[in-house]
């Protein structure tokens, strides 16, 4: 795996600090060297001329990331032990402060099953799943509204401040952000897991408004009903993924990432499969070496993709600088560290 090292975070830093003060217009970044991308370049005990090379080859590809894709949407799911590890949560922020400086438009949709979980254990609230999702009763609902878009929400945005980014946490029904229509379970879709939504109607220019004015949106999953129906007033549960799939495509982003606690798709021999069409997807499901709950979360994918994002990738957010890593180590194609998950095209 191609993972940047701590002078290789300082470069990108470096690289956003010069660009804010107008000292490197994008024209004028490096675009070679994109065969490097799958290089390691973890720091050993290694000679010095060795550390410099290394150093300006991670230069070199941080540059033609930031060129590929400065001015450029990015959304991102946040979800898994990249949440619930304060370590690998203040990474995250940084990350997205970061990339902020390098000129990138940054969206975060967020998940927080732990702490809904925990939440409706301490008030008594019972819950269960059907077909693969949280059967959503109007109190389970109040208490993932109340954790999503209160703690959770909050503790992200004012996470990313503190590294120096801009963000406002927002959720769904803010301004009429995310509208839905209810999602029904299971495989003929007559499955009643209540309120859960499925997103019908994004508030891009509301989303566009904020990144115009280099502000990072933290988009909590909790909807309402759409404009004009039966149940507008309906506060509805959606799944994260689903969330942040629908509103990339809405938004023609050029890359959605997953960030969550597998190290993405696997073949049969459990070798990672860093590169995958929407076809090839379709294959490896027919043939089972994707099945179970890998299945959800590739269909999330192909379905961004599908809507109009160039590449979508499945993250594995244990990784210190997840994110940062799959964003500037692709170099010029954009496509990723190449060891960090799997990313799925057309």
């Amino acid at each position: 795996m191609k993972l940047f090292t701590g002078s290789s975070i300082a470069i990108a830093a470096i690289l956003g600090a010069a660009a804010t003060n107008g000292l490197v217009p994008s024209s004028s970044l490096p675009t070679h060297r994109p065969s490097r991308r799958r290089r390691n370049v973890v720091a050993s005990a290694a000679s010095p001329a060795s550390s410099t090379s290394s150093f300006a080859d991670d230069a070199i590809t941080i540059a033609s990331s930031v060129r590929s894709l400065s001015g450029r949407t990015v959304v991102v799911k946040y979800g898994g032990n990249a949440m619930t590890s304060p370590e690998l949560a203040t990474l995250f922020c940084e990350d997205v402060a970061t990339l902020q400086r390098l000129g990138l438009r940054i969206v975060v949709v967020h998940g927080g099953g732990p702490m809904i979980n925990a939440m409706l254990e301490k008030v008594g609230v019972e819950s269960s799943w059907a077909g693969g999702m949280r059967v959503s009763t109007p109190e389970v609902v109040d208490v993932a509204a109340m954790v999503l878009s209160g703690s959770v929400n909050k503790n992200i945005s004012g996470g990313i401040v503190l590294a120096g980014g801009r963000a406002l946490g927002l959720n769904g029904r803010d301004d009429g952000l995310l509208r839905c229509e209810k999602l029904w379970g299971g495989d003929d879709k007559s499955l009643d897991i209540g309120n859960v939504g499925e997103v019908i109607d994004v508030n891009t220019d509301l989303i566009n408004q904020l990144l115009d004015m280099g502000i990072t949106p933290v988009i909590a999953p909790i909807g309402m009903g759409c404009k004009g129906a039966e149940d507008e007033d309906v506060v509805y549960n959606i799944n994260a993924d689903v969330a942040a799939g629908r509103i990339a495509g809405e938004l023609r982003a050029a890359r959605v990432l997953f960030l969550t606690d597998i190290a993405g798709v696997l073949d049969k021999e459990k070798t990672l499969l860093d590169k995958l069409s929407c076809d090839d997807i379709d294959k490896l499901i027919k043939d089972e070496t994707i099945t179970g709950g890998m299945i959800p979360k590739v269909t999330y994918a192909t379905d961004a993709v599908k809507l109009g994002v160039q590449g979508a990738f499945i993250t594995d957010g244990r990784v210190p600088h997840a994110l940062l890593n799959e964003i500037l180590a692709g170099g010029e194609d954009g496509m990723g560290s190449g060891g960090g998950g799997t990313v799925v095209t057309l």
